[in-house]
Formats: structure tokens, sequence, C-alpha cells
């Protein structure tokens, strides 16, 4: 039992400096490292498994020291496994983080979408070319006032100011 005791150990310290490698690694060869500290949990599990088959048979006075030993193997091994799902989850969504932010950059946007469908709905509507036609004169009528009224009033508050201070 020592012998399965300290070799599982050994592999649960071994996995905990894997562990510190997955932030800094590459991310072809990230998949491999998980899959492979996934396989090594595994392994440590059913090696846990035998370890409280052998505690239960270890003599009377020892059987609780060999338990307590074993329960704080399974608590790290349990603890590493989290950590793992963590580390995944957090790598998964910062991929469709990323995904979604490759989408939003290669789209298109046309300026003409809202237009057309104003358009559309005008004529539907059952309004003529003429009609149309003046609406859109307005607005851009409008939109020069607007400009205009913005530069007026930009000069007004800067002879104001220059003119009372």
């Amino acid at each position: 039992m020592e012998t399965l005791y300290h070799q599982t150990n050994k592999q649960i310290h071994d996995v905990q400096s894997q562990m510190g490698k997955l932030e800094t690694t590459d991310r072809q060869s990230v998949h491999l490292l998980e899959n492979e500290l996934q396989a090594r949990i595994d392994q440590i599990f059913t090696q846990l498994e035998r370890l409280e088959i052998l505690a239960s048979k270890e003599p009377p006075n020892r059987r609780q020291n060999a338990k307590l030993r074993v329960d704080q193997l399974k608590y790290d091994v349990q603890h590493l496994q989290t950590a793992l799902r963590n580390f995944q989850h957090r790598r998964y969504a910062r991929e469709s983080q990323e995904r979604e932010r490759e989408e939003l950059m290669s789209r298109t946007f046309t300026t003409n979408g809202t237009h057309k469908k104003m358009l559309d709905v005008a004529n539907m509507l059952g309004l003529s070319n003429t009609v149309m036609r003046l609406i859109e004169k307005r607005a851009s009528q409008d939109k020069l006032i607007m400009i205009t009224g913005m530069v007026v009033t930009c000069v007004v508050m800067f002879l104001v100011v220059k003119y009372l201070s």
C-alpha cells in the first residue's frame, strides 16, 4: 500500500506541475495537454480505488490513518479535476468571444439597408414616387439646416466667451 500511495502522490504532484503549463501552452497543443492531464487524472482515480480497498484491509490500528491519507489524496485529485474543468470553461468562453469578434469584424455593413426598407414600406403603403422624392429632399434639407445651426451656435458661444472674459 505504501508504494502505491507514494506513486499516486507523485503523480498528483506531476499533474499539478503540468497544470501550471496550461496557461503558457500555445493554442494548438493545449488540447493535447488537456487530454493528457485528463487521462492522468482518470488513472489516479483508479489507483485511489485500489488504495481504498487496500486501506480497508489494513490492520485496525493503522486503518483509520490509511483511510485519512487516501481521503486527502482524493480531495487533491478532485481539486485538480475542478481546476482543469475551470480552465477548459474559460478557454471555451475565450474562443467563442474571439470567434464572435471575428464574425463582427468581417461582417460588412451597408448604409442603404434601412433606407431600402423604408422605401419598400412606403411603396407598400401606396405612396407615389414623387412623394417619396419630396421626403428624401426634405430629409437632406433638414440635415443641412441642423449642421448650419450647430456651426452658428458654436460661433456665437465662442464670441460670447471671448468678449465676456
